[in-house]
C-alpha cells in the first residue's frame, strides 16, 4: 500500500515546481543575497506565472551577477541594454531598469537597518514567520495588511514592481509566511 504524499496544489507535477515547493517555498530566509534574488525574481514575475520565472532562474542568475546586489546596483546603461538582449530573462525594459534601481535602494536599506533582512522581517510580530492554517488553496490570500505595509513603505522608498501582491508572494517565497496547506509534506 503506497501512501500519497500531499502537497500544495499549485506546484502540480512539474519536477522544477515540486523541488521549489518542497525545498524553498515557505522556508525562512534571512540571507540578504537570497532576499535580493527573490526581489528580482518576484518583480520579473509581475503579470506572468511563477513557473515561467523558475524556468529562467539560471538565466537570471547569470544575467544579474549571481544576484550580487553591489554589482547589480552598479549596472550601467550598457548593462541594461545587454539585459534587454538576453533571451535567458524576461526582456521588459521597465522590469530590467527597476531591478537595477531596486538594487540601489536595497543597499540604502542595508545601510539604514544593518541588513535588508532586519528591515523586512521587522514588519512581522517578533520578527517571526506567520504560520497559516489553511486547509485549501482557496483560503490563501493574495495580500495581507503586512504586505500592504511593506509594499507601501518600499514604494515610498522608490521601489518598483513590488506592490502588495508581489510583496506577499515574496513573503511566501522567503518564509515570512508559511502558507503550506494543512497536511502538506513541506509544512
Amino acid at each position: 500500500m503506497s501512501v500519497e504524499l500531499k502537497r500544495c496544489g499549485w506546484c502540480g507535477t512539474d519536477p522544477l515546481y515540486i523541488k521549489y515547493h518542497d525545498e524553498e517555498w515557505g522556508k525562512p530566509v534571512h540571507d540578504d543575497q537570497i532576499l535580493f534574488e527573490f526581489l528580482i525574481l518576484e518583480g520579473a514575475q509581475a503579470g506572468l506565472s511563477w513557473i515561467t520565472i523558475l524556468r529562467r532562474r539560471e538565466g537570471y542568475r547569470a544575467a544579474f551577477a549571481d544576484f550580487d546586489v553591489q554589482k547589480v546596483a552598479a549596472f550601467t546603461e550598457a548593462d541594461a541594454e545587454r539585459l534587454m538582449n538576453d533571451t535567458g530573462i524576461i526582456r521588459n525594459k521597465l522590469k530590467v531598469n527597476s531591478a537595477i534601481k531596486n538594487a540601489q535602494l536595497f543597499i540604502t536599506i542595508q545601510k539604514e537597518f544593518g541588513s535588508f533582512s532586519n528591515y523586512i522581517w521587522g514588519f512581522l510580530p517578533d520578527q517571526k514567520p506567520v504560520v497559516s492554517h489553511f486547509k485549501s488553496l482557496a483560503e490563501v490570500p493574495a495580500r495581507t495588511e503586512i504586505s500592504d505595509a511593506i509594499s507601501s513603505d518600499m514604494k515610498k522608498r522608490g521601489f518598483k514592481f513590488f506592490g502588495t501582491t508581489i510583496c506577499y508572494a515574496h513573503m511566501q517565497a522567503t518564509g515570512m509566511v508559511n502558507d503550506h496547506i494543512e497536511g502538506c509534506i513541506a509544512r
